[in-house]
């Protein structure tokens, strides 16, 4: 399969969906709700630690495109996956749904794109050559710009890569599957560092591949690794160790990501790790709290979720249902109490990040329904079973909501505390699986399934 050429959709009225994502690897559609268990797919996910993983950058013909916005990570420009971009969106589409500006092939996955400066950035997997791809894009077109490449070998476990790089204005910063992280500049492509998390710090590779997504926040690359440490800051120009956190209890990495929050003037980083979630300073890496309260067995993909005032909200799949902790000060130092937990049949979210949204909690629990809920952990509504959206991604734009569902139907329906209300349907993706977190910018939405890339046109006509 040629991953490099795109295919350019003009048709007047066709319409497929643009956003993506990296969404991940657990579920089967409704109604029935299956567990993904690791080796599924009768492939070892065992890690590779080579000693030798020279890349190789190629240039291609893309050129950057001048479209101001940016999604330059997991979860957004705030990672809170809404959408600020004061760009007018559409109401309303055609039958057919929103336009269709580019296609391309992509590896199979769930690795969803960082848009930056005109251009997509792609953590890919190449098949072919057996190669990890940072791929970067023209948001115009789908052309290729450039691709940093390393050979490693992947065998499929549902899908190879799951992650959403981080982009800054000096840096690219990407991990692989099999937990190698590079570092390039992110208008040329050249490579400034890399490192094999397994062979440096004693990493184990979750089951299903590397699903957390990178953290750069104030220079410093965040990272919950497990192994040697719980977590690491590492310089994001150079991969100069700054900070690690101690990891007495050998906790392993998770698909989670790090969460950022405030409280009481300290900025403390978020892990849910593979025995609980713990809470970490921002500023050293000192373990302020943790808990074994929250933990999930087969998969922890969901991010910790900040509320405010101190609280944060964890959810999960595989009948972890829900989990409100709130921080509090003691001894000097931070603690941490649950105030309420909920069932799955409440809430729970598989794969997805909750939204937290007009102070409430909007999320798809393992029924696939949409529910918003109050921060006592009441439902306010549910999106009824008419409309069920499996594991797919959605993120929230002015009063909007983009739903995506498993066979890559898209859905807009209103952003509101009162009740669901559906504004448009289409089918928007071929594929199946469409679990790729979707991006947003300037009007143009980036959504994926297992094989392909597609920028849909969703802003208001001039």
């Amino acid at each position: 399969m040629d991953i490099t050429k795109p295919i350019v959709w003009i048709p007047a009225g066709v319409g497929l969906a643009g956003a993506a994502a990296i969404a991940f690897w657990l579920l089967s559609p409704p109604p029935a709700v299956v567990e993904r268990v690791p080796g599924l797919d009768n492939e070892s996910n065992a890690a590779t630690a080579a000693d030798s993983w020279e890349g190789k950058l190629v240039k291609g013909p893309g050129q950057p495109a001048d479209i101001p916005g940016s999604w330059p990570q997991f979860r957004g420009p705030n990672r809170d996956n809404i959408c600020t971009d004061p760009t007018p969106l559409a109401r309303s589409w055609p039958e057919s749904g929103p336009k269709v500006l580019w296609e391309v092939d992509v590896g199979e996955g769930f690795a969803a794109p960082a848009v930056w400066n005109g251009r997509v950035y792609l953590m890919d997997y190449d098949r072919e050559n057996q190669a990890d791809a940072l791929r970067c894009l023209s948001l115009a077109d789908g052309r290729e710009i450039w691709r940093y490449t390393y050979p490693v070998r992947i065998k499929r476990d549902h899908g190879m890569s799951r992650t959403i790089p981080a982009v800054t204005e000096q840096c690219v910063i990407a991990l692989g599957p099999k937990c190698h992280l590079i570092a390039v500049n992110p208008l040329s492509g050249e490579l400034l560092w890399k490192k094999n998390l397994v062979k440096e710090y004693d990493v184990e590779v979750p089951p299903w591949y590397a699903g957390q997504c990178p953290l750069i926040d104030n220079g410093r690359l965040i990272l919950g690794t497990g192994g040697k440490h719980l977590l690491v800051a590492l310089d994001a120009l150079t991969g100069k160790l700054i900070w690690a956190t101690p990891n007495t209890n050998r906790w392993q990495m998770t698909h989670s990501s790090v969460a950022v929050t405030e409280f009481k003037g300290r900025r403390i980083y978020v892990y849910c790790a593979s025995g609980g979630v713990a809470g970490v300073a921002a500023s050293d890496g000192q373990l302020l709290w943790q808990t074994p309260e929250w933990r999930i067995s087969i998969a922890n993909v969901p991010t910790p979720l900040p509320v405010g005032d101190g609280r944060i909200f964890l959810s999960g799949g595989y009948n972890a249902g829900s989990m409100m902790l709130q921080m509090k000060e003691k001894d000097g130092g931070v603690a941490v109490e649950t105030l309420f937990r909920l069932k799955a049949s409440v809430f729970g979210a598989t794969q997805q990040t909750p939204i937290f949204h007009l102070n409430h909690i909007f999320g798809v629990r393992p029924d696939g329904q949409l529910v918003c809920l109050d921060l006592n952990g009441q439902i306010i509504w549910e999106s009824g079973p008419a409309n069920k959206f499996g594991s797919g991604p959605f993120l929230i734009a002015h009063d909007l909501f983009y739903l995506m569902n498993d066979e890559g139907v898209l859905t807009m329906a209103e952003v509101s505390t009162s009740g669901y209300k559906q504004l448009a349907r289409a089918k928007v993706l071929s594929g199946h699986d469409s679990w790729g977190p979707m991006a947003l910018v300037n009007g143009r939405l980036l959504v994926r399934d297992t094989g392909k890339l597609a920028c849909l046109l969703v802003g208001a006509s001039n």
